[in-house]
């Protein structure tokens, strides 16, 4: 038999084939246990042989095979569930990221995307929407910045072109034969002085704003004396004051003793604005007070006039550069334009700001504090 021969040759062996005596498949296996006995016979057994059915096994295999098989398709149902899953949460997201990025590619900075979930391509969407909405605020921004510009060289061409045109009106009528004309060649000289102090301060104000803007003023702060320093500035404008028939008076309510805290020829130029500006626009027989006063570790200068005041829609404005409230009225009076918007920017290099206080026809308040020593 074939598997007495195969155990004969390898100490085991099977075979598997149709039992006639049975009719049915039988797996057939055999041991070689030569000269063992066996505990139900008392003769030596050359090989142990036994026989299974393979019917009952092969209804198993049939089972396992089945078993198999609907796990298999189980699995696919789950793989293709989970697919499913995977694109609606990751894909889907990630395609709606990928047209927003396209639209704002294109210019379009208002798309935004929408954010539905808690994981991380909501991250990253609310990442990008920021960006965008970043990027949007500094077009917005630097839109601004170049009107402002565009208006800033606009108004600075048409300041200096005033007075130049107007020096060289008045010099070519003097070419012309008017430098012989007594009744008038002086009055036309000057005009012509007058336009070239103008010019002159026109491009002082503007070196200095362009300093300030550009971060290049250098500040020096120190303490100095507060009574000394309002003292000198309004003996320097005395004169002014009396020309324009204004009356110019300063009412210290800080000692000899006191010191404030700031850079001296800064605040200077403050004030040199704002007493002038008071002067400028006050009324005839009017008064311009310059006062300090006291407070809690700090000392509040203050420039109070009685002139025609600001009307409450400008007052927002004109710290403005070039902006003005009389635009006829402030040439005739030399200015540039620019002399309250260097007042702001210097007084806030102070850390602190510059108030104001008007009302029409009773006059205008302009009022700062700075650190006291």
């Amino acid at each position: 038999r074939p598997e007495i021969s195969k155990a004969n040759s390898y100490g085991i062996g099977y075979d598997t084939r149709r039992s006639v005596t049975l009719n049915n498949e039988l797996l057939y296996l055999a041991k070689k246990v030569s000269g063992s006995k066996i505990f139900f016979t008392t003769k030596d057994v050359q090989y142990v042989r036994v026989a299974f059915p393979l019917q009952g096994l092969a209804s198993e295999i049939n089972y396992i095979r089945t078993i198999i098989a609907v796990t298999g398709l189980c699995v696919l149902l789950i793989i293709f569930i989970v697919s499913l899953f995977v694109s609606k949460f990751v894909t889907n997201p990630m395609n709606r990221i990928v047209g927003a990025i396209k639209e704002i590619r294109a210019g379009n900075l208002d798309a935004r995307i929408e954010v539905k979930t808690e994981d991380e391509t909501a991250l990253v969407a609310k990442a990008i929407n920021e960006l965008v909405e970043k990027l949007k605020s500094d077009i917005v921004e630097l839109k601004k910045l170049e009107k402002v510009r565009s208006q800033f060289l606009g108004n600075v061409s048409h300041e200096l072109r005033t007075p130049i045109f107007s020096i060289q009106g008045y010099l070519e009528t003097l070419e012309r034969g008017a430098i012989d004309d007594k009744s008038v060649n002086r009055v036309f000289l000057e005009k012509a002085r007058a336009n070239l102090e103008r010019l002159n301060a026109l491009l002082e104000d503007l070196i200095s704003i362009s300093q300030i803007e550009s971060g290049e003023m250098k500040m020096s702060l120190r303490y100095f004396e507060v009574n000394e320093f309002l003292d000198s500035i309004c003996k320097e404008y005395e004169s002014v004051a009396e020309k324009r028939k204004v009356k110019l008076s300063l009412k210290l309510g800080t000692s000899n003793e006191d010191m404030m805290y700031g850079d001296r020829d800064r605040l200077r130029q403050v004030m040199y604005n704002l007493i002038s500006n008071a002067i400028n626009y006050n009324k005839e027989n009017g008064e311009v007070i310059v006062a300090s006063e006291k407070t809690d570790g700090e000392i509040r200068i203050s420039v109070k006039d009685t002139g025609i005041g600001i009307p409450p829609e400008h007052i927002q404005r004109i710290f403005e550069r070039f902006y003005r409230v009389d635009t006829n009225r402030s040439r005739e009076l030399g200015g540039t334009g620019l002399g309250l918007a260097i007042v702001k920017h210097i007084i806030e290099a102070h850390n602190t700001t510059i108030e104001v206080k008007s009302e029409i026809g009773k006059g205008s308040l302009f009022s700062f504090v700075l650190r006291r020593g």
